[in-house]
């Protein structure tokens, strides 16, 4: 299936800041179950500095925004050819070790309520990975219920635990700190998902994957409780979010900022 893709964000200020860094994350990647035909990022209000492959492969670029500016605007487009893999993403090209995935990261550092659900699919786990891997994903998904605008990008697997909802990228946070819990490396994914009769979304989506011993990488959408297919296209991976974001920065000065940020996928 070929997916065609548009993810405007715009960060707009009261007055021009002093000093503003931005770091995307917004090409997806050519892998396993999916080909990126054509895909480029204008960027308006900020000047491109840097392109690199990051230290998981992501394409990652630095713009700096332009002296004066009250608004940067970065738009990237583009067609990616999809397969359904059922979520089974094999053994990928990545440079990191697995054992960086079984380390957990400030945002997955789990407490009482991730221990609890993972003890609660060890034994499921134990006799055979794939399997107790699916139950882990349904306990998470009755733990963490989805509901919008309940949580920040800073929020923390285990306040999302406390809190009983979140949204995908707190559900995925939480599963990825059970199963390295459970010694199973664990890594987050960022990409975009087509959504039957919802062409237009307010962001872009985030799931985790697993190392299964005898499948390799193998993706779980907490949020729809299913492995992806061919409704959706990988884009960065991480220890967590904060490793994969779309956009990450930073600035100096006290502007008022507003973010916008329009994502479209459509077949």
């Amino acid at each position: 299936m070929r997916l065609a893709i548009t993810h405007t964000t715009t960060y707009s200020y009261d007055r021009p800041v002093d000093y503003a860094l931005l770091q995307l994350r917004l090409t997806p990647r050519t892998a396993a179950g999916q080909e990126v035909l054509s895909w480029q990022s204008n960027v308006s209000g900020a000047t491109r500095q840097v392109l690199y492959d990051d230290h998981f492969r992501n394409v990652t670029e630095m713009v700096e925004m332009d002296e004066g500016a009250t608004s940067v605007t970065i738009q990237s487009q583009g067609e990616v050819e999809v397969q359904n893999l059922n979520g089974v993403i094999g053994a990928g090209t990545g440079l990191a070790p697995l054992w960086l995935f079984k380390s957990q990261t400030f945002a997955t550092t789990p407490g009482a309520m991730i221990r609890k659900l993972a003890g609660s699919v060890k034994e499921a786990c134990a006799a055979n990975q794939l399997s107790g891997m699916h139950a882990l994903c349904g306990a998470v998904s009755e733990a963490v219920a989805y509901k919008s605008g309940t949580t920040t990008v800073t929020t923390t697997a285990e306040e999302a635990a406390k809190a009983g909802e979140g949204v995908c990228q707190d559900q995925a946070h939480v599963m990825i700190a059970a199963a390295r819990i459970l010694g199973v490396p664990a890594r987050y994914v960022s990409g975009y998902l087509l959504i039957d009769g919802q062409m237009d979304q307010g962001a872009t989506h985030g799931w985790c994957e697993v190392w299964l011993d005898a499948l390799g990488w193998v993706g779980f959408d907490v949020a729809n409780q299913v492995c992806p297919d061919d409704r959706y296209v990988r884009v960065a991976l991480g220890r967590d979010y904060g490793e994969a974001a779309p956009v990450h920065g930073l600035r100096q000065g006290d502007a008022e900022e507003e973010l916008y940020v329009s994502v479209q996928v459509q077949q």
